[in-house]
């Protein structure tokens, strides 16, 4: 592009350069500057990278510089001559450095500015206050501003205002007010709250709108409806509610937009909606609208193009059959999702424009008609069929051709037969979705024939049985493969992992045997591997460290022999590692040896080592590198998600929590969780295990612990879950535990516990069966009370018989040291041997 751009070096008069939305990387060259006579200049929505050149700021002729939309381009200022005759400048979503010159000032001639991070404390805007030449101005901060903008409200000739992405934290600003002149006013993403006020209607030139993606609440204001000259209303993402009024003189009204969706809107869509003649857009999505709406009313809409009346509790008539259609249906997308349909409007088959159809969530049955596949062939790119009680499809095709599809979702279906592949010529990325449906076949050359550009396919939860095709390896753009809870069998294909372009690799539940492929190469990007209930045995290969990315390892409930991978502390980004019901075995204390600064599972929230053969102790280092699980926070925390461009692939996984199996659709970055049961574990429970604040379950049971419980567990404040039982602990239940506020479920059975159990708001809702095989213990809820002269309160039991030797030396102390230390030392093994008897063999009390 460059180079291309040097072919016109010589062409000093050109006036007007339109390079935005090319895709063009790299460096601005500095050899725009050698257009004297260069006016536009426009670069926006390019991969720019670098610092833009000063100089071409000051070109004696440019009227107009868009710069905006390149993240990695880095823009200085400069010191602007009086009298400079710069029109527009636009750098929004670019990097200001060095702040707004004083020079500022001299833009007398500027009517349009764009800029980002402006209005907070720490980037002063005097000179921009004083741009009373201004009527177009676009603001962007970065979500944490709160902004200091009611100079805007002296700009009495502003037409066009945008502000996005501030902290408001309040309601409308009430300066807005004074800027009369207005036709656009956006105000997007502000975290504004409180009503829409009434004083907005008194800005009657406003033809577009727009308040989405905030917190407004209340109704709408009917003022908003009468404006004379109101295009675009966009009010979607906020918790605005009531039932909307009808509009005065629908058929002069120029409204051609109206966004509503994800609010809190009910009563019945009002009928003047569907007198606006000009009506192209109509987002009512996700509210809760009710009653009947009939399609014959919509088609009669010319330029309806945009209509989305999914997510309510709406239901949709079709025009009855033979009823001549008043008009025939132009539109391009159509969301009628939760719409109690019970069959394909058949209006839908005499358009051939569809673009996005959803009819999910519905009750509609029998077969997928094939007119699907011949009106929407060149059209369609999103469709959604998924949540209904389809079949089959009709003529059963194998194959499916939809040239530019982007998107097909027949998920959560009656479908059964053969899987079948559609097959499109777009070169853009393509999710396919057939889970949970009754498929039993697939074909062998299932991968060959799928579309190039396929980088989702999710086939679980069918009836799959055979052999997983190996032909799926052929397809080099897919990053998520998820053939979950079927029948396959046979060896698992080592290509899936081995120089795999996979990000999410899910074959849980199947009855695949083999080993894990041992030659992982550099270029491995799984983020996620899960293989959780299959046959794979074998040893967990060193070479999984080339996953640098890998966050999820699941490869619990298989044959696994081998011994604690302790070297999956080296990467970096792993949250989950669940290995439970395997064959490992050994130590897992090695790390005790590790530097206490490691980083070695710093990153882990989960871990599940349950139901193996894991022996020895635990080093109290081992705990201490688990940094995560020693970081409380406030907030809810957000669901671990593959990647972004994937909206709802998050990470699952069945855990034991609370003392029940449960399958976390979902898991929150915020939940922590530790399962060692049913090992072979000895020793003390680590103090450090007190270290993990964060802990939402912590289950060591059945194992053969020994010692006291560590009094420190009391600091894990979100403890939800704590189960113990079935070790050899001894001594009192420490006081300390009946700090933990959030415990549901306390499991201390079958340990070699003793004295009273201690009262405490949340240890008084446990029942017997999370104290019972501990023959010591007394007090509720036992039935077994407490006497009078037996144990005392757990925190006074132990204090004495801990300090009894050092009690006994300062009392012999007056007949010379060396007597009085040899006493207390006989008398100090006395009490500890009869503390020892009385922990196993509880005998009264010697009184004094």
């Amino acid at each position: 592009m460059v180079l291309f751009i040097l072919q016109f070096s010589q062409l000093r008069f050109l006036a007007t350069m339109d390079l935005g939305l090319n895709g063009i990387s790299g460096k601005v060259p500095g050899f725009f500057a050698e257009f004297p006579f260069l006016r536009d200049l426009t670069l926006r929505a390019n991969d720019f990278e670098g610092q833009f050149p000063t100089n071409i700021f000051l070109l004696k002729y440019l009227k107009h510089l868009d710069l905006s939309y390149n993240p990695s381009l880095y823009v200085q200022l400069p010191d602007f001559p009086p009298r400079n005759g710069l029109q527009s400048l636009n750098l929004l979503e670019t990097n200001i450095f060095g702040g707004i010159p004083d020079s500022f000032v001299h833009l007398n001639s500027l009517k349009f500015l764009g800029l980002s991070n402006i209005g907070s404390h720490k980037q002063p805007i005097t000179s921009i206050a004083n741009l009373t030449s201004l009527n177009g101005l676009w603001l962007s901060g970065s979500g944490i501003e709160k902004p200091m903008l009611s100079w805007v409200g002296r700009f009495e000739n502003l037409i066009y205002l945008s502000l996005h992405d501030y902290n408001f934290s309040g309601p409308i600003p009430w300066w807005i007010r004074n800027c009369t002149n207005l036709m656009s006013l956006w105000l997007r993403q502000c975290s504004l709250s409180g009503a829409i006020p009434t004083w907005i209607g008194n800005l009657a030139k406003l033809s577009d709108l727009n308040l989405s993606y905030n917190r407004l609440s209340g109704n709408v204001p009917k003022a908003l409806f009468t404006l004379p000259s109101l295009q675009e209303l966009l009010l979607s993402s906020n918790e605005l509610c009531g039932s909307l009024e009808d509009i005065p003189n629908p058929i002069s009204s120029l409204l051609y937009s109206i966004e509503l969706r994800d609010n809190n809107f009910a009563g019945h869509i009002p009928k003047s909606f569907f007198d606006l003649t000009r009506l192209q857009v109509l987002l009512l999505d996700s509210n809760y609208f009710e009653g009947t709406v009939e399609l014959g009313i919509i088609w009669k809409l010319n330029a309806l193009d945009f209509l989305m009346l999914s997510d309510n509790i709406l239901s949709v008539i079709d025009v009855e059959d033979g009823y001549p259609l008043p008009y025939l249906p132009h539109i391009r997308y159509l969301g009628l999702a939760y719409c109690n349909l019970t069959i394909i409007p058949g209006t839908l088959r005499y358009t051939n424009q569809l673009s996005y159809l959803d009819l999910s969530n519905n009750k509609i049955h029998g077969v997928i008609p094939s007119w699907i596949w011949v009106n929407w062939k060149e059209s369609m790119f999103e469709l959604n069929l998924s949540n209904n009680m389809f079949t089959s499809l009709e003529n059963s095709p194998s194959l499916v051709q939809m040239d530019n599809l982007k998107m097909l979702d027949l998920s959560s279906n009656k479908l059964h037969g053969t899987v079948p592949i559609p097959v499109t010529t777009t070169s853009s990325s393509a999710l396919l979705d057939w889970s949970d449906n009754s498929f039993s076949s697939i074909i062998p050359d299932f991968g060959r024939y799928l579309p190039n550009n396929t980088i989702h396919l999710d086939l679980s939860r069918n009836k799959l049985y055979g052999n997983i095709p190996g032909s799926i390896c052929t397809q080099k753009q897919l990053k998520i493969l998820d053939l979950s809870y079927n029948n396959f069998s046979g060896m698992m294909p080592a290509c899936l992992i081995e120089g795999s372009s996979l990000g999410m690799l899910k074959l849980r539940d199947n009855h695949l045997h083999g080993i894990l492929p041992e030659n992982i190469g550099d270029g491995c990007m799984l983020q996620t591997i899960d293989l959780n209930n299959n046959q794979i045995e074998g040893k967990i290969p060193r070479s999984l460290c080339n996953c640098r990315n890998l966050e999820v390892l699941d490869i619990g409930s298989n044959q696994i022999l081998d011994t604690f991978p302790s070297w999956l502390g080296e990467m970096s980004n792993l949250r989950i590692l669940f290995l439970r019901s395997n064959q490992l075995y050994g130590s897992i204390g090695g790390l005790a040896e590790s530097d206490a600064s490691s980083k070695d599972f710093s990153a882990l929230q989960i871990i599940d080592l349950a139901s193996n053969n894991f022996s020895g102790s635990l080093s109290s280092k081992w705990f201490d590198m688990l940094q995560r699980m020693t970081e409380n926070s406030s907030d809810k925390g957000n669901a671990l998600a593959f990647d972004s461009r994937f909206p709802g692939e998050y990470y699952q996984e069945r855990l034991t929590f609370k003392g029940i199996d449960l399958t976390f659709t979902k898991i929150l970055t915020t939940f922590k969780m530790l399962d060692f049961s049913n090992n072979a574990f000895d020793g003390p429970i680590p103090d450090s295990v007190g270290n993990l604040i964060a802990l939402h379950g912590l289950n060591m049971s059945h194992n053969a612990f020994t010692g006291r419980i560590p009094s420190k567990l009391g600091d894990l404040a979100q403890l939800e879950s704590l189960d113990l039982s079935q070790n050899k602990l001894s001594r009192v239940i420490p006081r300390d535990l009946t700090s933990l506020t959030y415990l549901a479920v306390l499991n201390l059975s079958y340990n070699n516990l003793a004295g009273m159990i201690p009262e405490g708001q949340q240890f008084s809702s446990f029942t017997n069966s999370s104290f019972q095989g501990n023959e010591g213990l007394c007090g509720r809820p036992l039935s077994k009370q407490c006497n009078t002269s037996g144990a005392g309160t757990p925190s006074s039991s132990v204090s004495s018989q801990e300090s009894v030797g050092t009690i006994v030396l300062f009392v012999f102390v007056g007949s010379g040291f060396g007597v009085g230390f040899a006493v207390a030392v006989v008398l100090s093994v006395v009490w500890q041997a009869k503390r020892w008897n009385c922990n196993c063999f509880p005998v009264p009390p010697v009184t004094m």
